[in-house]
């Protein structure tokens, strides 16, 4: 455990910094006490454990607006048993009420120089505004021009429409009649497959009894051909033999007309 004897100066009084020291010390489980000083400045004791004290130290110098510390001192104090607790030692009745009000108006001041700012920045948004009507009043003028268009489309959509309330009659006659037709199709289609299979297993047929008379054909056709070489060849032989008897009797002729007996 460590004590601290803590010294404030700047925007401290009148704007809350008390509170704000409390519930700062109450957060990190430090106990002392805060009191305004006569000449303006906070002093504050604290003790605690080191790191509790050192985070408060640093949190005490930053406080949220519109307090500001300018200056700050620390000195290492005693430890006071008989504290326990964290409080805000109050001053005078009528300084406590100043204390008070001075809190509000010092908020009031701040948010009134922030609300003159916000002020000029009305004022040139209110000139922006002031182009933006004109520019609104020139908008509504091409407003008025697409309403008329948008008239003129909408009656155009409403022909639109009716063109394609028949069109959807026109699909849907030809979708009956694509219907009929694919019927039709199915019928002809498996009329011509039962077609191709009856072409087909009569050419098998005829193609067998083509074989078997090309087979015929070509047997009969190497016999006659034997029985031509045959009859050829016996030709030759009888016209051999003829032209041998006819050599024969010419020269028996001649002898018998040699003889005289011609």
């Amino acid at each position: 455990m460590q004590a601290l004897t803590l010294r404030f100066k700047g925007r401290v009084q009148r704007v809350g910094f008390r509170r704000y020291i409390l519930d700062l010390a109450q957060d990190l489980q430090i106990a002392g006490f805060v009191v305004n000083e006569k000449d303006g400045s906070v002093t504050v004791f604290a003790q605690g454990s080191e790191e509790n004290l050192t985070q408060f130290v640093k949190r005490a110098q930053n406080p949220p607006p519109p307090a500001f510390v300018k200056e700050f001192s620390e000195q290492k104090a005693e430890l006071d048993s008989s504290i326990k607790y964290f409080v805000i030692k109050p001053g005078e009745l009528w300084e406590e009420m100043s204390e008070g009000f001075g809190a509000m108006q010092t908020i009031f001041v701040d948010y009134w120089g922030e609300f003159r700012e916000f002020r000029q920045e009305f004022r040139d948004f209110r000139g922006e505004f002031k182009d933006f009507r004109e520019e609104f009043k020139d908008f509504r003028g091409e407003f008025k021009d697409f309403r008329e268009e948008f008239r003129d489309f909408r009656g155009e959509f409403k022909d639109f429409r009716e063109e394609f309330k028949d069109y959807r009659q026109e699909f849907r006659e030809f979708r009956q009649e694509f219907k009929d037709y694919r019927e039709e199709f199915r019928d002809f289609a498996k009329r011509t497959d039962e077609n191709f299979r009856f072409v087909l297993e009569r050419y098998g047929e005829i193609s067998e009894k083509l074989t078997t008379i090309l087979n015929t054909l070509i047997e009969e056709s190497k016999k006659t051909r034997e029985m031509l070489e045959a009859l050829g060849k016996e030709l030759n032989e009888t016209r051999n033999a003829l032209a041998q008897a006819l050599q024969m009797l010419s020269e028996a002729v001649g002898k018998m007309k040699s003889k005289g007996l011609g």
